[in-house]
């Protein structure tokens, strides 16, 4: 099977097991991955730059975006997820917003795409109920 083919095929069904962690800081991918493996998931770990073609080649049934200072550091995934769920008539994947801001996805002014916000700093104790319950959702 071609990427093309792989991308599309993984279109039609999102895979649970699999969350997409992306982030400009290798070390906050590397703490958000290890508290996805404690809910027993399978985390892929992506810059911004090279997450398009992750997430174009593999559905997986929850995003992690680490927005950095500004919430922004991961706007250039937002239409390629956007898309996914209109392909697939549901509100999948899932997408998580780490920000230094708290608050709702509507009341800082997020994109209709993130479901949930989690404020930093990154623990266990705040992501691990929520990822637990992003994929329960699935």
């Amino acid at each position: 099977m071609n990427p093309a083919e792989r991308g599309a095929a993984g279109r039609s069904s999102a895979d649970f097991s699999k969350v997409l962690v992306v982030g400009k800081s290798s070390i906050n991918r590397v703490v958000v991955s290890k508290i996805v493996e404690k809910s027993g998931l399978k985390p892929i770990s992506e810059s911004p730059e090279t997450a398009e073609k992750a997430l174009a080649s593999l559905v997986p049934g929850a995003v992690i975006l680490d927005g950095g200072p500004d919430n922004k550091d991961c706007d250039g995934l937002l239409s390629g997820i956007d898309a996914l769920r209109r392909a697939s008539g549901k509100a999948l994947p899932s997408v998580i917003l780490l920000s230094t801001r708290t608050g709702t996805p509507d009341s800082l002014g997020l994109s209709n795409v993130v479901d949930v916000v989690v404020a930093k700093p990154i623990t266990p104790e705040r992501l691990q109920p929520v990822i637990d319950r992003m994929v329960g959702r699935g």
